[in-house]
């Protein structure tokens, strides 16, 4: 699972508007933008935010997973 602060970052890495990540993961865009904001959403709608970012070049990290501070975070692959 990511955090929506996760995914405005993999967004802002790759130049994308919640449009973009709603189209190539196929959910509406207000799906996109419900879990940005922290508000509920299906874990299988987030799974597909997370597997069309990751798609186009973005690997998340967990917290402890190769970042010096251990936080949780995105980076560019």
């Amino acid at each position: 699972m990511i955090t929506p602060d996760q995914c405005r970052a993999a967004r802002a890495l790759l130049g994308w508007s919640a449009q973009q990540v709603a189209d190539a993961g196929g959910i509406g865009i207000a799906t996109v933008k419900r879990f940005e904001s922290g508000q509920s959403v299906q874990d299988a709608s987030v799974e597909r935010v997370k597997a069309c970012l990751e798609v186009a070049g973005i690997r998340f990290l967990v917290e402890g997973q190769s970042s010096p501070k251990g936080g949780a975070g995105v980076r560019l692959a």
